[in-house]
């Protein structure tokens, strides 16, 4: 599977920093980047769960392909939420079930920094990504 875009553009920007701090502000600048979900939509049926934080997640189909909305209460979360959905938008079923997200967020240079609580979070972004995208 090709880059989208987006995805593409994340990649350069945080392939020139170097250090984590860089990266930190970076991350939180994603974060604030992401679509907000309304009130009706932050409901127990859209809660992640496998996350410390709260992740809400929203799927919609189009023509074939998916389309998430996310947002978290934790601000670096956020962040990686964005990252992820940028890789992830637009993609089928099958590109999904397929998805490396540690690689992608190695190559993006995040893959030290993801806590085992934040990594177990993003893989239950990931997990239920593949649930909504089977129905």
């Amino acid at each position: 599977m090709s880059l989208p875009s987006a995805a593409a553009q994340a990649l350069a920007e945080f392939e020139v920093l170097q250090g984590w701090e860089a990266r930190a502000r970076l991350l939180i600048q994603w974060g604030e980047r992401l679509e907000p979900l309304s009130e009706a939509e932050k409901t127990e049926a859209n809660r992640v769960h496998g996350c410390e934080s709260q992740v809400w997640l929203v799927a919609h189909a189009h023509g074939g392909t998916w389309h998430f909305r996310a947002t978290s209460d934790a601000r670096l979360l956020r962040g990686l939420l964005a990252l992820l959905l940028v890789r992830v938008n637009g993609a089928d079923s099958a590109q999904l079930a397929q998805l490396d997200v540690a690689g992608w967020f190695q190559a993006l240079g995040l893959g030290r920094q993801l806590s085992p609580s934040r990594s177990n979070g993003l893989n239950a972004v990931l997990k239920r990504m593949a649930q909504l995208s089977a129905r």
